[in-house]
């Protein structure tokens, strides 16, 4: 199989085209395709561009572990610059249809500039699978007891579930630690993704990231806006916020009713044949 490897700040995904492969590998090649020393290596699949009845593309978003996410930001602008490099779209904004959602993309400066409209963050828990305490949009953040230890959190969705920890100081092991604890928590019978948030001023936050079904991550789109729409919400920063993370910087902008509009960069790496000989080889558990 064929497959083009991106790179989003450091978060790496293989696009796989359905022209390529008439169906998704099965969830344990999946597994294996994205392994980094027995596979190709990725944070995960994508898979299209398919087609959709409510959007110019279709998209499925599958992570290293073989579960499917609703949404990607990262992946989302990976996707878009895939799509630009075959010469599928030109400048010209277009959909993209998602489990968690539909998406307008925009590219710009020659593929270095892509902009997502990542659609609304909601912080009522009405629609999202979590056990515990009420949060509304009126009554943010809630108590979470986690690794012996209870502190505030704040649980948005943009279409894939974050829970948000603002803390004044952050750190890689932290997301490692306490990310792990949290994505599996009881509390969230379908896992969620993590955030370890530090403001820095009105316009500039640094997160950490811990990724449901793919680990702690470089960067993250998804992530990325959910952790500045807790940041505006709460009143810490403005609605222009820079997003720094470990691979790099992203823009959000907050618009009404806490629409994210999300602009960074995504870069080629390479064009890659998976030889399924890898499939058969044999790996001690």
């Amino acid at each position: 199989m064929n497959y083009a490897k991106y790179h989003a700040l450091g978060n790496d995904y293989l696009v796989l085209d359905p022209k390529d492969a008439s169906e998704l590998p099965a969830k344990d090649d999946i597994v294996r395709i994205c392994h980094r020393n027995f596979g190709l290596g990725s944070d995960g699949i994508l898979y299209g561009p398919l087609k959709s009845d409510k959007a110019d593309f279709g998209l499925r978003i599958m992570n290293p572990d073989g579960s499917e996410a609703e949404k990607s930001g990262n992946g989302l602008r990976i996707f878009a610059r895939y799509l630009y490099d075959t010469g599928a779209v030109g400048n010209d904004a277009f959909t993209v249809d998602t489990l968690g959602g539909i998406v307008t993309c925009k590219i710009a400066d020659g593929a270095k500039s892509i902009t997502v409209d990542m659609g609304k963050v909601n912080f009522a828990m009405n629609h999202i699978p979590v056990d515990g305490p009420e949060q509304s949009d009126h009554n943010i953040g809630q108590a979470l007891s986690f690794n012996g230890k209870t502190q505030t959190v704040y649980i948005a969705d943009i279409g894939n579930p974050h829970c948000v920890v603002v803390q004044d100081e952050i750190s890689a092991q932290q997301a490692h630690e306490d990310g792990a604890a949290i994505e599996v928590h009881e509390a969230f019978p379908n896992r969620t993704n993590v955030q370890f948030l530090k403001v820095i001023d009105r316009n500039n936050i640094q997160i950490e990231i811990w990724e449901r079904g793919a680990g702690y991550t470089l960067a993250s789109g998804s992530s990325s806006s959910a952790a500045a729409a807790v940041a505006h919400r709460i009143g810490l920063c403005d609605r222009d916020i820079t997003v720094h993370m470990p691979g790099g910087k992203i823009g959000i902008h907050i618009g009404d009713d806490f629409a994210i509009r999300m602009t960074g960069p995504a870069t080629h790496v390479a064009s890659m044949q998976f030889d399924e000989e890898a499939l058969s080889f044999a790996v001690e558990s």
